[in-house]
């Protein structure tokens, strides 16, 4: 972050790559659509023309980025004047040079793609909480920080959120024996 700050392009280029898969994931299931992209692109413009202003940790930074773009989401439903749309498949974003199992990482895109959709069609407060808590990595009092809102009513949201996304993933992935059974086609 220091070497962000100071103006390392490298550096900035290294925590763009962190932190932009998971902000676009929280933008997409607030704005949905093409649309996202376009907001959280504003909102890293904001970011890299402010940066120079942010104190703080890699947490922090997190927890600045986030309302960055929730704010920026925010004027752009109020400019459009229409509801969030389910939100679409970050996890091509994420670069993994690791040498990992090609199927595991179809099979985690799929379950990527579906979780984010499912998340989408929580209740906006339960949606944003499970989003900042989970894919964002925020603790409760960041979140709530970023939401505007207690602490407490943020673990609660975050609690009921995924409460109700447990249900229905079991629902949709009926787990036998403990793990979740993929059929086989070949």
């Amino acid at each position: 972050m220091e070497e962000a700050r100071a103006g390392d392009e490298l550096a900035f280029r290294r925590v763009y790559r962190i932190v932009h898969p998971r902000l676009l994931a929280y933008v997409r299931t607030l704005v949905g659509g093409p649309d996202a992209e376009d907001v959280t692109s504003e909102a890293w413009l904001q970011i890299a023309r402010d940066l120079h202003r942010f104190r703080g940790d890699a947490d922090g930074f997190r927890g600045w980025t986030a309302r960055i773009a929730r704010n920026r989401a925010l004027d752009h439903l109020r400019q459009v004047g229409r509801s969030p749309l389910p939100g679409g498949d970050e996890s091509d974003l994420l670069e993994m040079a690791d040498g990992t199992d090609t199927a595991d990482e179809a099979l985690d895109a799929l379950a990527t793609t579906d979780v984010v959709a499912l998340i989408a069609e929580l209740p906006r407060d339960q949606a944003e909480a499970v989003l900042l808590r989970v894919v964002v990595g925020l603790d409760a009092t960041s979140t709530a920080r970023v939401l505007g809102k207690r602490s407490g009513a943020v673990r609660m949201a975050a609690h009921r959120g995924l409460k109700r996304l447990a249900g229905r993933l079991e629902a949709r992935w009926p787990r036998t024996a403990g793990t979740r059974t993929v059929k086989d086609d070949s």
